[in-house]
């Protein structure tokens, strides 16, 4: 399916060239068929795409968004009053379905955010973060394989899933 963002970048592209009318008219085609909102003034860097073609997505007009982020279904990137500054979310982090980042806090580089969490405080770089409120759960350094490569993946089933005899 043709992914929100792609027409995120029309729009973005024609506010960035002063052309009026034409971005919120995209941003409407986005809320429209894919009930997701990500404002054309919004920052998102190259690569950054939405899962499920981003279906439920909400974005602040005055977020950053860096290189290469995965942004998971129902996912809301929100302010928090009386803050003006919204998330800064660095490169290669991975914001699983349902999780929600809220107020002026600072995603660093190579995170993942685990489902559901709610992030109120900002997050140091290879940190995976989980629960309601978001607490740093692991090491994407730790892991066994690559997270971000995307290219790798890993056949059979979780070890407490494996019988005995297996």
């Amino acid at each position: 399916m043709f992914n929100s963002i792609k027409l995120y970048r029309w729009a973005h592209w024609l506010y960035l060239h002063h052309i009026p009318i034409l971005p919120k008219f995209f941003q409407a085609i986005i809320f429209f068929f894919y009930n997701c909102r990500i404002p054309y003034k919004a920052k998102i860097g190259k690569g950054t795409y939405c899962s499920h073609g981003g279906i439920g997505v909400t974005v602040h007009p005055d977020a950053v968004i860096g290189e290469n982020c995965v942004l998971g279904y129902c996912c809301h990137i929100a302010g928090q009053k009386p803050y003006r500054k919204v998330a800064q979310i660095g490169n290669n982090v991975y914001i699983c379905p349902g999780a929600v980042i809220q107020g002026p806090v600072i995603i660093e580089d190579n995170v993942i955010i685990g489902t559901n969490a709610v992030v109120l405080k900002s997050v140091p770089a290879y940190s995976i973060v989980a629960g309601v409120p978001a607490k740093i759960v692991g090491d994407v350094r730790n892991l066994k394989y690559d997270f971000f490569s995307g290219s790798e993946r890993i056949d059979g089933i979780k070890d407490f899933m494996k019988k005995d005899n297996q």
